[in-house]
């Protein structure tokens, strides 16, 4: 069996014709609605889905070959978009505020114990200590348990944007507009707002020759997910800041808004 190795964000059509069910490719970050849109149900049938946080990279949960082909389960679509359930060995929680259980469905903290977890940072005590509390390493991303065990991702907990006492996950909004047929990349953010406490703004990378309005993305939010989540504000940009693993930097683009408090000239706003 020939093995092949691709980093893939977010590709599309012409890229998923590569997909090969004798060949192992990598995706990275891949967007829920990636697998549902471009991957066909013989890709989907070869697929497996892994979840590695950098402090337990060996993985902690897994969405087998199995639960891919079963296209017939009810809840098809919601497992395709989970990470999966926990692996041998691995123990995995969603928990609130005091590390308190939450009941199936409600969302919280990802907590997970086991022998793959870091025994802690390089020199960092202090940080080592918060993050492994208790016994268990507290991950920062929100998330969801089902009935079954099956792990669904919300956030990162540091991006979750609280506008008017309402807690608004980024990444449900990220995934609405990546359904646009011109919509390269996305980023949600929260901006400040003296009565709201936060609104949500959004910076949008085009794919080129491509033509995305703030009206037609306006649309698309509005008849996907709730008014009061949908993007004040719209950047077109030609790029987002990443990393070296090209995870987009929200904290850059945060204090980007920060920096330019009026509204920049590649700014859309919509009220």
């Amino acid at each position: 069996m020939r093995r092949h190795v691709g980093m893939l964000g977010l590709p599309g059509a012409r890229e998923a014709k590569y997909l090969d069910k004798n060949s192992h490719t990598f995706f990275a970050a891949m967007s829920r609605w990636y697998c549902w849109r471009w991957l066909d149900e013989n890709v989907q049938k070869h697929m497996s889905r892994y979840l590695a946080p950098g402090e337990a990279p060996m993985t902690i949960t897994a969405l087998a070959k199995t639960w891919h082909a079963d296209t017939n389960h009810p809840r098809y679509l919601d497992r395709l978009g989970s990470a999966g359930v926990a692996r041998s060995d691995v123990e995995v929680r969603v928990v609130d505020t005091d590390d308190h259980d939450l009941s199936p469905g409600e969302v919280g903290e990802v907590l997970v114990r086991g022998d793959v977890v870091m025994p802690g940072y390089w020199q960092n005590p202090q940080a080592s200590a918060e993050a492994l509390r208790g016994g268990w390493l507290h991950t920062g991303d929100l998330g969801t348990l089902d009935a079954d065990g099956f792990l669904t991702l919300k956030d990162r907990s540091k991006d979750m944007i609280i506008s008017g006492g309402s807690n608004i996950y980024p990444r449900e909004i990220e995934e609405v507009l990546l359904r646009h047929p011109g919509v390269l990349e996305v980023a949600v953010v929260g901006r400040p707002h003296r009565d709201w406490g936060e609104e949500v703004v959004t910076f949008v990378v085009s794919r080129p020759e491509a033509t995305v309005t703030v009206e037609a993305l306006d649309r698309l939010c509005l008849d996907t997910i709730a008014r009061y989540k949908r993007p004040r504000a719209y950047f077109f940009v030609d790029s987002v800041p990443k990393n070296n693993y090209g995870k987009i930097l929200k904290t850059a683009l945060r204090q980007q808004l920060a920096a330019h408090s009026g509204s920049p000239d590649t700014a859309s706003v919509v009220w």
